[in-house]
């Protein structure tokens, strides 16, 4: 049981839902961090990718992020070309690397044809293992802080990446939201924490050293039970100077169960 326990999330409150339902659920109190923001390339990306998928005419497109899908049909629509980036990527197959992004492509009419068991890029990576995709192109619309592991995984596997970078990671701008976590975490009054990507660990390093030094940030954080929500984001947190759980479902429920066993 972790009734009576407070947990946070690396997620700001909008994106953390489902986590808060769950942890609500087991009458814990769920806290959300707002730790990272996505910054926009402006309405040139559109065309950006576009000219990419003229040029390529890629068999796959894949989706790393639900946020990226709305920040470029969004983009889309303010330079009336939503209906050309629909119907470039409609006539790729679209993998999309977990529910939450298909829903986000769904949304804007987009068919996705492939979602992998484990949301990750290993994930994604084990999807086109099952296909036949030799010699075969895929363009993948990534952030600017992303690490080269997908497309040279790709890459391994026979096919011909063409990653765009369309919009950049910063820590986020606004954290009134985080004087209560603060106050809890100084009064060793937080019991668990869930970091769910590389860049939110280091956004949330950087959120935090603003007003406490490393040493004394690293004695509190080794009074909770830090759980990475997957591998990428434990080796994240080691540098760093942290020692996490990481969740053998790199999910959300996934992260949760992890911590729930950790603290019953």
């Amino acid at each position: 049981m972790i009734e009576g326990k407070i947990i946070a999330i690396t997620r700001s409150k909008e994106d953390s839902e489902e986590f808060a339902r769950l942890i609500t659920h087991e009458k814990a109190r769920a806290i959300s961090l707002p730790t990272i923001e996505l910054v926009g390339k402006g309405e040139g990306m559109v065309d950006e990718f576009l000219d990419a998928i003229r040029e390529d005419d890629p068999d796959f497109s894949v989706f790393m992020s639900s946020k990226a899908v709305k920040l470029l049909f969004d983009a889309a629509r303010k330079i009336s070309k939503f209906d050309n980036l629909r119907l470039a990527v409609a006539n790729t197959t679209v993998v999309a690397v977990g529910p939450k992004t298909r829903g986000a492509l769904e949304a804007e009419g987009i068919r996705v044809a492939h979602v992998p068991e484990r949301f990750s890029s290993v994930g994604v990576g084990e999807v086109f293992t099952r296909l036949n995709v030799e010699d075969k192109k895929v363009i993948v619309p990534r952030s600017g802080a992303s690490t080269p592991f997908l497309a040279e995984l790709l890459q391994k596997i026979g096919l011909k990446v063409r990653e765009i970078y369309l919009y950049d990671v910063r820590s986020h701008s606004d954290v009134a939201q985080w004087a209560d976590f603060k106050q809890l975490l100084s009064a060793g009054r937080v019991d668990g924490i869930v970091f769910t990507s590389a860049s939110s660990v280091r956004a949330f390093f950087e959120i935090m050293l603003e007003e406490v030094d490393e040493t004394a940030l690293g004695e509190r954080l080794g009074r909770t039970t830090v759980v990475a929500i997957g591998p990428f984001t434990a080796d994240e947190l080691k540098k760093f100077g942290i020692s996490p759980v990481v969740a053998p479902v790199h999910t959300v429920p996934g992260a949760v169960e992890t911590i729930k066993n950790c603290l019953c």
